[in-house]
């Protein structure tokens, strides 16, 4: 009989990794911030599975939340229906959103929130009759794969085969402090024709965790406010408390127009996207004119079991003792990334809530296709712990369960093999 190792060789196409020569682990079960392979092999999760699985996995409350819900509604059109699950996590998430968010629009995952967040903004200034077809995003951003999400993603390795397919963004620099030079941005403003400005707040993911300021992201969002641009937050990554508050832009002075949220949002369990907009938004496309309808959704738009992980997830949020571990994991990373900070063949260490990232040397230049990170991602599996390197940016974001013994076999692993390497 043929491993699961093999049947996957045969029959199944990984995202973001090179099947030639890709070594795939195949798991069985997991549990808190471990997963286990088919050899019972324990792995700390020191990334969430790719951001997402902020409790943990298999939480229990979640788990049993979703198998009531199961006997009870599966699945509705949400073209002219609604259900339970979906007013609730729409009304929590307007609880918890910025003042100025009032609607929801629910869709599948980050790259579509973003992708309707992209349409809707086309749609707003076309249904006012307005002529604004430009938009202006961080240099290194990444917004998703689809192509509008990818559009508005920094040129490169993941959409260079598309490009000539791709319409222009203006990208700017990221505000690195709280007085950035903001001539280059206002310039493209001044144009007219920008529809929306958006941004991965204070944390840019995928290009290795870059970090920047909230005073400077602020003043750029103040900005594009005064030229009557529209601003979006893609918090796809960095919300539900991976900042140490529940959204990066609540650290912000300034609210965006619109905010995009996924990954952690179900705590891991079903896939779901959220955009949520403000009432200035919507009310652009409320009217009499058939022609001004938002004509976009998908068959599992409001899925009564992913709404039902979500607010179950929302559920947990409640504990003050999730808040306080927050707390304590931000804590401990510093004290982390400042030892570290100092290895030789680190370039530079950096940690925002429970978010950290260590660029290590070797391989040449930084960059998602430096290879080292193979080499330090495979070391660690040794040592039982999974850390998916950004090319040469080692990134840490445990799940909030993560125990304080576990935090230390992480930090104890990554020592070792930056001293073996």
């Amino acid at each position: 009989m043929k491993s699961l190792k093999e049947l996957d060789k045969e029959y199944i196409w990984h995202p973001f990794d090179q099947m030639k020569g890709a070594e795939i682990i195949p798991v069985v079960k997991g549990d808190g911030a471990c997963l286990y392979d088919e050899n019972g092999n324990e792995y700390i999760d020191g990334f969430s599975s790719w951001w997402v699985n902020a409790h943990g996995h298999s939480n229990s409350y979640i788990a049993n939340k979703i198998t009531q819900q199961l006997s009870v509604l599966e699945h509705v059109a949400f073209g002219g229906f609604t259900h339970p699950q979906a007013v609730s996590l729409a009304e929590r998430i307007i609880d918890i959103t910025p003042d100025n968010i009032e609607k929801v629009f629910f869709s599948d995952n980050g790259s579509t929130a973003n992708e309707v967040a992209l349409k809707m903004c086309i749609q707003y200034w076309a249904n006012k009759g307005e002529n604004k077809d430009q938009f202006i995003a961080l240099a290194g951003d990444y917004h998703g794969d689809t192509f509008g999400s990818m559009s508005l993603t920094s040129r490169g390795g993941f959409n260079e085969p598309f490009e000539k397919f791709m319409f222009d963004v203006s990208f700017v620099a990221p505000p690195l402090d709280s007085n950035p030079d903001l001539t280059e941005f206002e310039e493209i403003l001044k144009s007219g024709r920008v529809a929306a400005f958006i941004f991965e707040p204070l944390v840019q993911g995928a290009c290795g965790m870059k970090m920047h300021s909230s005073a400077g992201l602020s003043a750029m969002i103040k900005l594009a406010k005064k030229y009557n641009v529209l601003t979006i937050a893609d918090e796809v990554f960095t919300g539900f408390g991976r900042t140490g508050k529940y959204f990066a832009s609540d650290h912000l002075s300034e609210n965006p127009d619109i905010m995009c949220l996924s990954k952690a949002l179900t705590g891991g369990f079903l896939p779901l996207g959220l955009t949520v907009v403000s009432q200035d938004i919507y009310n652009g496309f409320y009217s009499d004119e058939p022609a001004h309808t938002f004509l976009h959704g998908h068959s599992y738009t409001g899925n009564p079991l992913a709404c039902c992980a979500a607010n179950a997830s929302l559920d947990l949020f409640k504990d003050e003792l999730v808040w306080k571990r927050i707390d304590e994991i931000e804590k401990s990373l510093k004290v982390f990334i400042a030892e570290v900070a100092s290895f030789k063949n680190v370039r530079t260490a950096r940690s925002m809530g429970v978010i950290a990232a260590i660029e290590i040397e070797g391989g040449g230049k930084s960059s998602y296709f430096n290879t080292i990170g193979k080499v330090f991602y495979t070391e660690l599996l040794k040592e039982g712990v999974i850390l998916r390197p950004l090319g040469n940016t080692i990134v840490i974001v445990p799940p909030y369960c993560i125990g304080d013994d576990q935090l230390e076999k992480m930090y104890s692993a990554i020592k070792e093999v930056l001293k073996k390497l």
